[in-house]
């Protein structure tokens, strides 16, 4: 059951030549094919062609000519990462059989290394949601709770990691959408420094708030992917020019003398539980060698209005492109160039995406600019302030991802105003630009996953990674019940 093994583990057996790329591929294949239909994690999943990529990784290790130490393993991808020559949907009608020309870069990477694309994952909307379930091709359900959600906007990502439906996975991060899965899911998931990883060829949600990330079974193969992600891209005017300095290998999980800043606005209005995991888990740490200082970050309350101002400007900014013209949907009904415009995009785009553009659009017009957006920039200064204000004493930020465990499908769907509060202890991350993770704390009462968050200073992804590590020897390892 070669299904059950992490990116990490399989690389060993891959190197020790116990097992080939082959029989991984197709383990992974019969997974899919048992447990999906039930999940419903993947949009798109070729078995052809992952078996086809599997036997080409086999051959070059016969010849002694493997790509890395992690040729041969099959990842899954967020369909918003654009693959050539396989359908990039971002869970949409608007782009239901679009298949994109190029690849994103971080796709790329991996294909240089001779990672093999498992398949695409289902997700939000345009990334738009905090609970996989607007999407156009289904909802994702919690392997943990087939009941309940599995997060968002990344659901299928983590959901397929949870579910042993894939070693590791991409997944993109514009407010919390792979850290609030994670967490929901039981598995690792980092969002790194905003410019640690390319962005080109991730289709736009909000520009200045997206990135990729990583999603593995514990913290290093979390690391180990995202490591492999990184770097500088002269595609993307937002990446910057920094050596990848950190490194999956380094990680001890030491964190004597470590100063790790608790703040108070964090712990406000979260369920008992998960209060009391995230204090146990900062004993542990306290008796590992850290130092707990309790701090303030004042402007947390207003993260929610500054993200949903700036996020869906950006939002509708972007999602202009989308006319019915050039490429993606276009209503069969449509007479005249007005029609054109106006159907396709209202039969092409979902009731959040719309809903969110709506949003933007307004924000941005004349008369309200000011009032809104041009409002919600200077508090964002302010929150970014607060962080660089904070990082000058402590070393990491801990707190929970989530106010509550994964709720039920269908419970806030039908209220934005409570979906959008579900990103209150996530959003501030992405505003700031800083990296941030989720590591599993343990299971409540329900047997439902709780996330403890890491943020830290800009670039100090190996610090954050470090404390996970610790985080993860203490906490004994969950797997859901599929």
């Amino acid at each position: 059951m070669l299904y059950r093994k992490g990116l990490r583990e399989l690389s060993e057996l891959l190197l020790k030549k116990e097992i080939s790329a082959e029989e991984t591929a197709l383990s992974f294949a019969e997974r899919i094919e048992t447990v999906d239909a039930d999940i419903n994690s993947y949009i798109t999943f070729d078995k052809d062609a992952l078996l086809a990529a599997a036997k080409e990784s086999d051959k070059r290790r016969a010849s002694g000519n493997p790509l890395s130490d992690f040729d041969g393993i099959p990842v899954a991808l967020k369909d918003n990462i654009n693959t050539a020559g396989i359908k990039t949907t971002c869970g949409s009608k608007m782009l239901e059989n679009f298949i994109p020309p190029y690849s994103a870069t971080s796709h790329e990477k991996l294909y240089s290394k001779g990672i093999i694309l498992l398949g695409k994952t289902n997700m939000d909307e345009f990334a738009m949601g905090s609970s996989t379930e607007n999407s156009y091709f289904g909802l994702t359900k919690n392997p943990y709770d087939k009941s309940r959600v599995p997060g968002g906007s990344s659901g299928g990502s983590a959901a397929s990691v949870a579910s042993l439906m894939a070693p590791a996975s991409l997944g993109s991060d514009t407010g919390g959408s792979i850290r609030q899965p994670a967490a929901f899911c039981g598995v690792t998931g980092i969002k790194p420094t905003y410019g640690r990883v390319s962005r080109y060829g991730l289709v736009a949600f909000a520009s200045s708030l997206d990135q990729i990330g990583t999603f593995g079974r514990n913290v290093k193969d979390a690391a180990s992917l995202l490591e492999m992600i990184s770097g500088h891209d002269r595609r993307d005017s937002t990446s910057v020019k920094r050596e990848v300095d950190f490194s999956s290998e380094a990680l001890t999980g030491d964190v004597k003398g470590m100063v790790i800043g608790v703040p108070e606005e964090y712990f406000k209005g979260i369920s008992p539980e998960i209060d009391k995991r995230i204090k146990e888990k900062l004993a542990e740490l306290e008796s590992a060698g850290a130092r707990i200082e309790p701090l303030s970050l004042k402007y947390t309350e207003y993260a929610i209005p500054i993200y949903y101002l700036i996020a869906t400007a950006e939002a509708s900014s972007n999602l202009a492109r989308y006319d019915g013209i050039k490429y993606g949907y276009t209503s069969p009904d449509a007479s005249n160039l007005s029609e054109v415009y106006n159907k396709s995009r209202s039969e092409g785009f979902g009731k959040e995406v719309k809903r969110r553009i709506i949003l933007g659009t307004y924000s941005l017009s004349s008369g309200y600019y000011d009032a809104y957006y041009l409002k919600a920039l200077q508090g964002r200064a302010l929150i970014i302030k607060d962080f660089q204000e904070a990082f000058s004493k402590v070393d990491a930020i801990i707190s929970p991802v989530t106010t509550t465990t994964a709720f039920k499908i269908g419970e806030m769907i039908s209220d934005p105003l409570q979906m959008y509060m579900s990103d209150i202890l996530t959003i501030s991350a992405n505003l700031a630009g800083i990296p941030a993770l989720s590591v599993p704390a343990g299971l409540d009462s329900q047997g439902l996953p709780i996330g403890l968050q890491i943020m830290g200073e800009h670039f100090q992804e190996q610090k954050i990674l470090n404390i996970a590590l610790a985080v993860e020897k203490c906490c004994e390892q969950i797997s859901p019940a599929i």
